[in-house]
């Protein structure tokens, strides 16, 4: 999955005593940006951790890419109000960190002094009568330092230069293979890849994603460059008795793809003695035909291996209709088990993931915050103490 929002979860590391939550609104892409390395799609609430020392530098930042502090938090500070005044309703989740891996890789390789992989498969994921081409794509590590884990991206640099004569930047994808790998080696990576298309709004001529383009025709044996790891807003937490809702469109199937990997596949739990994942896995997928069910047999062997840990569910945009006659979107079968997925959320051990097209995340909140009314909780309130207490992860694009 294209991913251009990842790069924003790199900048962070915890070290040292003293350092502050910024709750920030209203990111956005400015001509300062446009000439970075990596694209910025921030929007909503954005927390970032920010040292001592660079809190006037990243106050000056944030200014410049338009965005506006709403409070600024000691690390650890736990929410001191309830999201509902209604009496015996069930108080917001307290804001303290989620329990991920300690030790997560960053930026081993950058734009300037990318990996050289080479592809070792590229393979079609949309069946015959689908809707446009999705690939699944593998590369060689070997011999290179790039480690990754569940949930982070990586950045690939298309060859050749863009419309101003300079060489292309990279685009970030979601990672789609745990941190074994496709074979359970430790050296590959694979990323899920759709060909961008669209019709140019002036001229109405067809366009295609440069590198989602070069991806989907990479030959075998061909070589691509890679930087990365980055991101932390993904991640898997190492509990194995969490529960972890996955709500999907298209190729943002890619992390779940990842996660449920490493929970379920007989080869990632032999390498995995110390993580023996026993809790329950619920993915909600939207796609337009069933055709376009990505990694379809992957998904179903692992339903019925794990009918207990893993529930599987789809809603078919083009196949399926609503309540209303119209559509099955996401949000439908969101809504459509909104007080189910409403009593899962507000578990403790519960974590919540997002990924895929942006704007999916409206009428997921609009379903969900139906269900938080029947107990007198405001929705809003109580998702940004989720946020806060690292429960409740969006990647979107």
């Amino acid at each position: 999955m294209y991913n251009p929002s990842a790069a924003g979860g790199a900048a962070n590391t915890i070290a040292g005593s003293r350092f502050f939550v910024y709750e920030v609104v209203g990111l956005r892409q400015n001509q300062e940006t446009d000439g970075a390395n990596y694209p910025i799609r921030l929007s909503g609430s954005t927390f970032i951790t920010v040292p001592y020392h660079r809190m006037n530098e990243f106050m000056q930042r944030i200014s410049r890419l338009g965005g506006k502090i709403l409070s600024i938090q000691p690390l650890g500070a736990s929410t001191a109000t309830s999201s509902s005044g209604t009496e015996g309703a069930k108080p917001a989740p307290e804001a303290k960190p989620a329990k991920h891996e300690a030790d997560v890789p960053v930026n081993t390789y950058r734009p300037n002094s990318p990996w050289i992989g080479k592809c070792l498969s590229n393979e079609e994921l949309v069946k015959e009568g689908g809707i446009g081409t999705v690939r699944h794509l593998i590369f060689d590590l070997a011999g290179s330092d790039l480690r990754y884990l569940e949930g982070q991206s990586i950045g690939i640099i298309p060859p050749g230069v863009d419309s101003k004569g300079k060489p292309q930047k990279l685009r970030l994808y979601s990672i789609a293979s745990t941190r074994h790998g496709d074979r359970v080696d430790d050296q590959t990576v694979s990323l899920c890849v759709r060909q961008l298309e669209y019709k140019h709004p002036e001229t109405g001529e067809t366009v295609y994603g440069v590198c989602s383009t070069h991806l989907c025709h990479l030959e075998v044996g061909a070589e691509v460059k890679i930087t990365g790891p980055v991101g932390k807003e993904m991640l898997l937490p190492s509990d194995p008795d969490a529960k972890i809702i996955m709500l999907a469109t298209g190729t943002g199937i890619a992390p779940f793809r990842a996660y449920l990997w490493r929970m379920f596949k007989e080869a990632e739990r032999q390498a995995n003695p110390d993580y023996q994942f026993k809790g329950l896995a619920w993915l909600v997928f939207g796609i337009p035909t069933t055709a376009n069910i990505l990694y379809k047999e992957e998904l179903e062997a692992l339903q019925q291996q794990y009918p207990d840990n893993f529930r599987l569910t789809y809603a078919i945009s083009r196949e399926q209709q609503n309540p209303q006659g119209g559509r099955m979107y996401i949000q439908d079968r969101v809504a459509e088990h909104a007080d189910e997925l409403w009593q899962l959320i507000k578990e403790e051990k519960t974590q919540t993931y997002i990924c895929g097209l942006k704007g999916m995340e409206g009428g997921i909140d609009e379903a969900i915050s139906a269900a938080a009314a029947k107990e007198g909780i405001t929705w809003s309130s109580y998702q940004k103490d989720l946020k806060k207490a690292g429960r409740w992860h969006v990647e979107t694009y």
